[in-house]
C-alpha cells in the first residue's frame, strides 16, 4: 500500500515543490530498491540486486546532494533506470516463457526512459514524476491485489519458484504498455527536435569588419536577396546584417528583413518607398528564433498584412533584434536594446544599394514589438536623430512589465513569457540572478522554456509544462529586488515626440485591457499625448 500511495503521489503531483518531490522520489527509490532486494522468487538475483542497489544509491544521492535540484533528481533517477534496465536485460538470460519477455521489454523500457531523462531535462520531470511514479504505483497495486486475494507476497516469500514463474501474462501486458509509451516518447522527441531552427553563416560577423566599424551603429555589414512564401507578389526582399548597440553603448550586431515594392527597386524606375519599421512580437529568446530564420517567421512575429503594406507602396524594415539570429543575449522586454535594434535597422536599410527608401518612417510594433516601438519613439531624438520618425504605433504593447510577468496562473502563457524575461534580464544585468526569483522546483523548466522558439514544435512541451504548474514559478514577489527594479526601469515611460497610437483588444488575455488603460492614463497624467483606441472583442493577435 505504501508503494502504491508513493507512486500515485508522484504521478499526480509532478510539479510539486522541490522538497516534496525530493522526499517522494527518494522514498519511492528506497521502497522499490528494498523490495527488489527482499525478492527471492526467481533466478537472475545477482543482476536484480545490482538494479536494486542502483535505486538505493539514487535515493542516497537525491537526499544527500547539497542543494539538490530537479536536474540532480533527473540524473539520479535516470541512472537508476539505466542500471535497473540493464540488470533486467541481463537477468532475462536466466528466465523462461513470459518472464523472459517481461524482463526484456521492461528492461529496454527502463533504458529508453533513462536516456530520455538525460537528453531532455524538462521532459525528465515528467519521466521522473509521472512515468516513474506510475511504475511504482503499478508495482504497489500488484502487491495490494495479491494481499486481497490472499496470495503470498512474493517479496517476502521464502521459497524459490521455477524460472518461468517470474511474472505472467498480466505483468507482460503491463510491460508492453510501458514500452509503447516509451516508443511514443522517442518518436515524439525525434519529431520535435527535427525542426529546431539554427542561424547559418550569414549571421556571423564578417571577419574583415574592424572594431571601429562595429562601434558605429546602423552600419550595413551584409545583405542578400531573401525568398519566402510570405513575401507578397510585386515585392522584393533582402535579409540584412547590421551594427547596433546594447545598453550603455556596447557594440552588437543584429539581423533583419527589408521588404519593398518592386517600384522602389533601383534600376526599375525606383520610386522612394515610405518605411514601416516593424518590431515583431515574441518569437522566443534563444538564438535561432529570428523571423528571418523561422519558417513562417513574419506570421510568428504577428506580421500578417505585409501584402497590404506593399500594395500601398510602402517598404517594411523588420528587425530581428539582437540575439535571435546574431550572438546574444536577446534583450527581451529590455527597452534600450529593442529600441536601438529597430532604429539601427532603418539606418542600415537606407545603405542598401538595391532599393530606394524615403525618409518618412513610422515605427510599428506588436506585443513585445509594441514595447520596442514605444522605446524606439523615446530614444529616436537622442539616439538616432537622423531617423525621421513620423509616428509610433504600438499594438497591444507589453507596457506594464511587472504585472505582465507576474502570476502565470492569471495570465495566459504567463510562465512561458516569464521564462523569456528572467533569462534575458539575468543574462543582461549583473545584479539579476534567476535563482533569486525562480523557485528551485521550476528552474530547469524556466531554463528549458527559454531555449525554445514559439514556432518550434517542441514548444508544446513548454506549453504543457506551463499549464501543468500548480503554483507560480516565482520564489517570492517578482516585483521586488533587483529583478523588480529592472522591470520598472524598462517600462516605456519617457516622452514620445512623434504622434503615438496605442491599440488594444478588449478580449486580450495576455496584455490585459485594464493594465493597458492604466498605462495610458499614467502617460496622459504626465502630459504626453496618446491616441488610445480599443477594439471590442479582439484578442492579443
Amino acid at each position: 500500500m505504501l508503494l502504491l500511495l508513493l507512486g500515485l503521489s508522484l504521478a499526480l503531483k509532478p510539479f510539486a515543490s522541490l522538497v516534496v518531490l525530493l522526499v517522494l522520489v527518494a522514498a519511492s527509490l528506497v521502497v522499490a530498491g528494498g523490495g527488489e532486494l527482499l525478492r527471492r522468487d526467481s533466478p537472475g538475483g545477482r543482476h536484480r540486486r545490482v538494479g536494486a542497489g542502483a535505486h538505493l544509491m539514487a535515493a542516497v544521492v537525491v537526499r544527500a546532494w547539497p542543494g539538490a535540484t530537479i536536474r540532480v533528481i533527473a540524473v539520479a533517477v535516470a541512472a537508476a533506470l539505466l542500471v535497473g534496465g540493464a540488470a533486467d536485460l541481463l537477468a532475462a538470460r536466466h528466465l523462461t516463457a513470459t518472464a523472459r519477455y517481461d524482463a526484456v521489454v521492461g528492461g529496454a523500457t527502463s533504458v529508453v526512459l533513462g536516456v530520455l531523462a538525460l537528453a531532455w531535462p524538462d521532459v525528465s520531470v515528467l519521466v521522473v514524476a509521472v512515468l516513474f511514479g506510475a511504475r511504482v504505483a503499478m508495482a504497489g497495486a500488484r502487491l495490494v491485489v495479491a494481499g486481497i486475494r490472499g496470495d503470498r507476497v512474493p517479496q517476502l516469500a521464502a521459497r524459490r519458484p521455477r524460472a518461468g514463474r517470474r511474472g505472467g501474462w498480466l505483468r507482460l501486458t503491463g510491460s508492453v504498455v510501458g514500452a509503447a509509451v516509451a516508443v511514443v516518447l522517442v518518436v515524439v522527441s525525434v519529431a520535435l527536435q527535427r525542426n529546431v531552427p539554427h542561424p547559418d553563416a550569414f549571421y556571423d560577423t564578417p571577419e574583415d569588419v574592424s572594431a571601429a566599424t562595429l562601434a558605429q551603429p546602423g552600419r550595413l555589414l551584409r545583405s542578400e536577396p531573401f525568398t519566402s512564401a510570405e513575401i507578397p507578389s510585386g515585392a522584393a526582399a533582402w535579409r540584412i546584417l547590421y551594427t547596433t548597440t546594447r545598453d550603455e553603448g556596447r557594440p552588437a550586431t543584429a539581423s533583419g528583413l527589408v521588404i519593398a515594392p518592386v517600384s522602389a527597386v533601383r534600376g526599375q524606375g525606383a520610386r522612394p518607398a515610405t518605411v514601416v519599421a516593424w518590431a515583431h512580437g515574441t518569437t522566443g529568446f534563444a538564438t535561432g528564433c529570428a523571423p528571418s530564420i523561422l519558417t513562417g517567421g513574419l506570421a510568428a512575429g504577428a506580421m500578417t498584412i505585409q501584402d497590404l503594406v506593399v500594395e500601398r507602396g510602402w517598404a517594411m524594415v523588420a528587425t530581428d533584434y539582437v540575439g535571435l539570429g546574431t550572438p546574444g543575449p536577446h534583450p527581451y522586454l529590455i527597452g534600450q536594446g529593442e529600441g536601438r535594434s529597430g532604429l539601427d535597422a532603418v539606418r542600415a536599410a537606407h545603405r542598401l544599394t538595391t532599393v530606394d527608401l524615403a525618409e518618412d518612417t513610422v515605427v510599428w510594433g506588436h506585443s513585445q514589438g509594441g514595447h520596442a516601438a514605444l522605446w524606439a519613439g523615446i530614444l529616436a531624438p537622442t539616439y538616432a536623430p537622423d531617423v525621421r520618425v513620423d509616428g509610433v504605433v504600438a499594438l497591444a504593447p507589453a507596457s506594464g512589465l511587472p504585472g505582465l510577468v507576474d502570476g502565470p496562473g492569471e495570465v495566459t502563457g504567463g510562465a512561458l513569457f516569464a521564462g523569456f524575461a528572467v533569462s534575458a534580464y539575468a543574462a543582461t544585468y549583473p545584479d539579476v540572478r534567476s535563482s533569486d526569483v525562480v523557485r528551485p522546483g521550476a528552474r530547469i523548466l524556466v531554463d528549458e522554456m527559454a531555449g525554445r522558439c514559439l514556432a518550434e514544435r517542441s514548444v508544446v512541451v513548454s506549453a504543457l509544462t506551463a499549464l501543468s504548474l500548480d503554483k507560480p514559478v516565482w520564489s517570492g514577489d517578482p516585483d521586488s529586488g533587483a529583478f523588480g527594479r529592472r522591470l520598472h526601469e524598462n517600462v516605456p515611460v519617457g516622452p514620445v515626440e512623434a504622434p503615438l497610437l496605442v491599440a488594444q483588444g478588449t478580449a486580450d488575455t495576455l496584455v490585459v485591457p485594464t493594465a493597458q488603460a492604466a498605462y495610458v492614463r499614467a502617460r496622459c497624467r504626465s502630459g504626453y499625448q496618446v491616441d488610445y483606441r480599443t477594439y471590442e472583442g479582439r484578442g492579443h493577435v
